[in-house]
């Protein structure tokens, strides 16, 4: 398949080891028609000296391993990953350069809440888990806008309500009835 316009989805969470960079690897691994560029932004350096880091290599994609988040979203398939280190002053350019050098037909996955600051996605998933410590206070952007809060569960299936919500096995694999809406969601993109 090939896409004839950009996609871009934002994977939000409530806070530390909530799941993002595990539900952004099963996006990239359920949709691999598309081309993604996978970009990580946080605001603490992670051993790189450039605020915009592309990674090369790909990591293994265990959870129990100790490759990095741009490793694994390698491994799972994405053309493309990003490290970005930026406070909010600057985050709002850097995001309008990566927007550009993206190639019009593919699809980008921002993992942060704060990047909701600068854009609107075409998707906000919401991954949450119970949490063992503090809730981040950016997450209150990520709940005003997603389109599904998706949790882990002891099994898949969803809960229509008020918000959509996809509860999975396991975030690393997206389950048929989300998968069937990811793709209602970015019908744009063409086989």
């Amino acid at each position: 398949m090939v896409a004839d316009f950009m996609a871009i989805i934002v994977v939000g969470g409530n806070g530390r080891d909530a799941g993002k960079t595990a539900l952004v690897c099963g996006l990239i691994r359920a949709l691999p028609e598309i081309a993604w560029t996978a970009v990580k932004i946080t605001s603490h350096a992670h051993g790189h000296s450039q605020v915009m880091y592309e990674e090369t290599v790909a990591g293994t994609d265990t959870v129990a391993g100790q490759e990095s988040d741009t490793e694994r979203y390698l491994a799972a398939g994405a053309r493309r990953s990003l490290m970005v280190t930026a406070d909010d002053a600057a985050l709002g350019a850097i995001v309008e350069q990566i927007l550009r050098e993206c190639p019009p037909a593919g699809g980008i996955i921002f993992e942060s809440n704060r990047i909701l600051q600068h854009l609107r996605p075409d998707l906000c998933l919401a991954a949450a888990s119970s949490l063992k410590g503090e809730r981040k206070p950016s997450f209150d952007l990520v709940e005003e806008r997603m389109d599904a809060m998706v949790e882990l569960a002891g099994h898949d299936h969803v809960i229509a309500g008020k918000r959509l919500a996809f509860h999975l096995a396991s975030f690393e694999r997206i389950s048929p009835p989300m998968l069937a809406w990811l793709r209602e969601r970015l019908r744009g993109f063409k086989g």
